[in-house]
């Protein structure tokens, strides 16, 4: 059965890029180090990153998200969704405006009418495969604001950013249900049921 997941790495501190973010300077400044545990030949990270790659039938993102991956310095043969594996699942991206020009055309669908309809087709075409919200920090938001998010995993980097762009910044209170935890030298990873 198809799970929606928002999956997100985030700072101690609660941000999910560091302060200045931009097309050129995607996780901001000193933004790297969130991802850190992606890149790693740690056994934990690596297998929460396989077991999530594997389970993703589509990714959906936002459009600032996306203007970071298909620009010069994003997503390539190497480099792509799950870190090094470089999977290419079909991406989804929120955006009230396509862009002209795509570099990562061949995986790219625009979705204009919102969130809950990006999720509503990614469900369609997921074929029993999780359905992830991989980001930014509004896309994530806006999801679980909307109630269309059935787990939150998130990747807690051991690293202050003081600044950036701040996960829950705004968002109304809400319960959620931790059904795993596994830790590892470069990250928490945390994963929550949200009723």
């Amino acid at each position: 059965m198809t799970k929606v997941v928002a999956d997100i790495s985030v700072s101690l501190d609660g941000f999910v890029t560091g302060p200045d973010a931009s097309p050129e300077l995607g996780l901001g400044r000193g933004g790297e180090g969130l991802h850190t545990w992606a890149f790693q030949s740690d056994a934990i990270d690596r297998a929460v990153l396989e077991e999530s790659t594997a389970a993703t039938g589509v990714v959906i993102m936002g459009r600032r998200l996306f203007d970071v991956i298909d620009g010069p310095g994003g997503w390539n043969d190497e480099v792509g969704y799950g870190a090094g594996l470089a999977a290419q699942p079909p991406v989804l991206v929120v955006t009230r405006t396509p862009p002209d020009k795509v570099r990562l055309a061949d995986r790219m669908t625009f979705v204009v009418d919102g969130i809950a309809g990006a999720v509503a087709k990614g469900v369609a075409m997921a074929e029993d495969r999780d359905v992830v919200i991989m980001g930014g920090g509004e896309t994530v938001r806006r999801a679980i604001e909307a109630g269309v998010v059935d787990e939150l995993r998130l990747h807690l980097a051991p690293i202050l950013l003081g600044g950036g762009t701040p996960l829950f910044e705004g968002a109304a209170p809400r319960q959620l249900r931790q059904i795993h935890v596994r830790a590892s030298g470069y990250a928490t990873h945390l994963t929550y049921r949200i009723d």
